[in-house]
């Protein structure tokens, strides 16, 4: 999956950016941070695992 697409699922949720490290990005909702890799393609399996974990 494209970090992009990945990104905009999260900000249609109400996340947002809390930092941007070397390797990561951090986002947050307020109560919970989830590190998102800075690479053009997320692994499938690691997108899935973080829609399923935040219910997007």
């Amino acid at each position: 999956m494209k970090q992009k697409d990945l990104l905009r699922l999260f900000f249609d949720k109400g996340w947002w950016v809390l930092r941007e490290g070397a390797n990561h990005i951090i986002l947050t909702d307020g109560t919970r941070m989830e590190p998102v890799p800075r690479h053009k393609e997320v692994n499938e399996q690691l997108a899935k695992a973080l829609i399923r974990r935040n219910r997007l």
